[in-house]
């Protein structure tokens, strides 16, 4: 198996998402720069982290026109799993390959701490090997990861079983004191209709060891291992 680090200028988890991969999991992974337009010999794909472009004008915004996209677009089409973490995730809103928007936490600060999640649904390929309605705990690190969606896309989005994680406390109870930035119905992640994309704000790629305080994050890598 190989994964395929789309590297944007300003990217700054993308070695955590290479370390996550080849020393816990030993999977093969590359590096692919923001301007390659074939993306060959990928198994999955992943948008990590960081501030693209300094973060000018929105998230993910100017990463949206990237080379890269176009081929990443068609790939995604045609099935190949794509995970966009955090600012990823906030390219995958602004490219289209996921819906709704991305926005400045309530709070109007940036948010670093551990929180608690449940898996509302465990459908997409990312999420395989976790049970519907598991805890995880995992870190944030955003300025901007409040999720915004309309009424229309929300039932939308709960229909098809798109929403993939909310925050919750430690109990699995989903309340505004346990989210951290004011996303709508508490959205933590989401995927496409299809189920091989999924966009997440909370970094599973840095809870995959016990000496770096959890490992509630490697079933997100490991779900591939079992349909790829």
């Amino acid at each position: 198996m190989k994964a395929g680090i789309i590297v944007f200028p300003g990217s700054n988890c993308d070695h955590d998402a290479y370390w996550a991969l080849r020393e816990t999991l030993d999977i093969r992974a590359d590096f692919i720069w923001h301007r390659e337009t074939e993306l060959k010999g990928y198994d999955f794909l992943i948008l990590p982290g960081g501030f693209s472009y300094g973060d000018y004008l929105r998230s993910g915004a100017i990463a949206r026109f990237s080379p890269v996209m176009q081929e990443l677009q068609k790939l995604a089409e045609k099935g190949t799993p794509i995970i966009g973490i955090c600012n990823g995730f906030q390219i995958l809103t602004e490219s289209g390959l996921l819906p709704g928007a991305l926005t400045v936490n309530d709070t109007m600060k940036f948010e670093c701490r551990m929180i608690n999640l449940k898996l509302s649904e465990n459908r997409s390929l990312w999420t395989k090997r976790y049970e519907r309605g598991a805890i995880l705990n995992m870190p944030i690190a955003h300025g901007e990861g409040r999720y915004i969606a309309d009424s229309d896309l929300l039932k939308e989005l709960e229909d098809n079983q798109q929403i993939v994680f909310q925050y919750c406390d430690e109990a699995g109870n989903i309340t505004d004191a346990a989210n951290p930035n004011g996303s709508v119905n508490h959205i933590a992640g989401i995927c496409n209709k299809e189920g091989n994309v999924l966009g997440m704000m909370p970094h599973p790629e840095r809870v995959v060891e016990a000496v770096l305080g959890g490992t509630d994050g490697k079933a997100i890598f490991q779900s591939l291992l079992e349909v790829l």
